[in-house]
């Protein structure tokens, strides 16, 4: 039976603004894990800085609370070197699209099998409400004098043309569909992402909360077909990214839809090629011998390392 909000510990949830999206989002999580049948022992949670990366602490599996703007690489050194886990990535909108960008892009060439949840606020709620890389042009938020002057990133349409294989969209306060979502990334083969539109009710009140969600976003039609059904089929593969570039260009601020955009089960992940060049992931070497001594030989390092 999935959770629900009254499921969540308080001591969970403290450390987060009364009605905050990140309680949804945790929740979300917790159901994805449970509904994917996830083994706690091989399962990471990687997180940078901001309200969102506090998620790892409330979830009994492996967490690490990295560098702002540093989760994906950090989560990608994780996958290579034990193919094994699972790896997902709890970060905030400023994190990945701000000082985090220039990982969010190269991700996407490498397309390694992690899956990246984002919540998306509009704002760096931690620092006080300043206007992150998503937030609308003219939009005022309580964080700023002015109503913000630059334009808005958009994040999928980024992340189609860097090359994810999964792209979606959902909203914090819809936890079922935020659980199917992050279901359906989990068990994609590449590289995933779910953009959440969050609730902050502290500095951005009037543009994230349940009702205007409720107002201003709607499911896709249930029409629109994302899933590419023939992985090898170029034409296929690229008539399904302009898709969802063609409806994801013609949204407004005002008016988004969530769902799954575009997947592409990508044979060609990251790890599939290292493999093909006989590269081992360091977890699978052997480093000593049956009595635990090393077997590792430094002489080749060492000798490179003499001045």
């Amino acid at each position: 039976m999935p959770l629900s909000l009254q499921d969540l510990n308080p001591n969970e949830i403290n450390d987060w603004c009364p009605g905050c999206g990140d309680m949804g989002i945790l929740l979300s999580v917790k159901n994805a894990l449970i509904g994917t049948n996830a083994d706690i022992h091989k399962t990471v949670i990687v997180s940078g800085i901001g309200c969102s990366s506090k998620l790892p602490h409330f979830v009994n599996v492996n967490g690490i609370h990295t560098l702002h703007g540093r989760a994906i690489p950090f989560a990608e050194g994780i996958k290579l070197a034990n193919p094994e886990l699972t790896v997902i990535i709890d970060s905030g909108d400023g994190d990945t699209y701000g000082i985090g960008a220039g990982h969010f892009v190269s991700a996407g060439r490498r397309n390694t099998n992690i899956k990246l949840f984002v919540h998306d606020n509009g704002v760096y709620a931690l620092t006080k409400g300043q206007a992150s890389p998503t937030l609308p042009e003219k939009r005022k938020v309580k964080g700023i004098p002015e109503p913000n002057i630059n334009g808005a990133l958009n994040p999928l349409a980024m992340a189609i043309m860097a090359g994810y294989t999964f792209v979606a969209r959902t909203q914090s306060y819809n936890v079922k569909e935020a659980t199917d979502l992050m279901i359906r990334a989990i068990r994609h083969n590449g590289l995933a992402v779910v953009d959440i539109l969050q609730g902050c009710p502290t500095y951005n009140p009037e543009f994230t909360n349940m009702e205007w969600f409720g107002q201003h976003t709607k499911p896709l039609p249930a029409t629109y077909d994302a899933i590419v059904k023939d992985p090898s089929n170029v034409s296929e593969v690229n008539q399904k990214k302009l898709q969802a570039l063609n409806t994801l260009l013609g949204e407004t601020a005002d008016n988004m839809s969530t769902g799954l955009f575009f997947q592409w089960e990508n044979p060609d992940t990251f790890e599939d090629r290292l493999r093909a060049r006989g590269i081992q992931p360091p977890a699978n070497a052997d480093i000593a011998d049956q009595n635990g001594h090393s077997t590792v030989n430094m002489d080749k390092v060492l000798e490179d390392l003499a001045v």
